[in-house]
């Protein structure tokens, strides 16, 4: 995804060099962060399994939270030593934040065969990122460039991961006053009675999300006139 395909590093960019004291791990594919990542993205499955198959205890699914959490947990992990070893990698840097965009994207079709959200939220948030997906790969396939990504769309995975997580385990036990209640063609966006403050989370993950689609569109725009500038002078030379 633009801005959201590059895992955040201390790489200096495009010049491909290592933190100061580690080795050039830039091609490498077996390390310890990437191994946590690919362990990661088996749990996938496993989470949405419990999620949708498995009988909630007490109006809560626990198994689906602690595969979730751990999940979503560990993204900081294996960023977090990709940058203390200085094994960050080029694979790493796709794989990565392509995790974390499958892990929304099953929590919430999970979601919505379990009731809790809307299919407006499911289409719009997949949409999304199908969308600057997309736009990542045009830049990738004919540029060579990506866009970093930026402290909004760090701040929408984490407001979206928190919504989800309070939505799975139905947890905390605030609930927020209704605000509206919506009809949108075919489907409702019902906000009768209370809500778990979980599902405003998502709500204002959503905005946010739309948000950072527009930040990480405008700067692949001007990414893309940038390449195509440095191309045209690079042939009139």
């Amino acid at each position: 995804m633009v801005g959201e395909m590059e895992r955040e590093t201390e790489l200096r960019p495009g010049d491909g060099t290592a933190p100061k004291g580690h080795a050039n791990h830039e091609r490498d594919v077996f390390s310890i962060p990437n191994v946590i990542t690919v362990l990661r993205l088996a749990l996938i499955p496993v989470f949405y399994w419990f999620l949708v198959f498995e009988a909630p205890l007490n109006g809560r699914n626990d198994l689906a939270f602690a595969f979730f959490a751990v999940t979503a947990g560990t993204d900081w992990l294996d960023g977090w030593l990709a940058r203390r070893t200085g094994h960050v990698t080029a694979i790493g840097k796709i794989i990565d934040p392509l995790v974390d965009r499958l892990l929304i994207a099953s929590a919430l079709v999970g979601l919505y065969f379990t009731g809790a959200v809307s299919p407006l939220l499911v289409m719009l948030l997949i949409g999304r990122d199908v969308y600057l997906l997309y736009g990542a790969w045009i830049l990738e396939r004919h540029h060579s460039r990506r866009i970093p990504v930026t402290l909004l769309g760090k701040t929408t995975t984490f407001v979206l991961m928190a919504g989800f997580a309070s939505l799975i385990w139905r947890f905390p036990l605030v609930r927020v006053p209704v605000l509206a209640t919506f009809n949108v063609g075919f489907m409702s966006i019902v906000l009768v009675g209370t809500r778990p403050l979980g599902m405003y989370l998502v709500y204002i993950g959503v905005v946010l999300s739309l948000s950072a689609a527009v930040q990480y569109t405008v700067l692949a725009r001007r990414e893309y006139r940038d390449a195509v500038a440095a191309e045209k002078a690079a042939k009139a030379q």
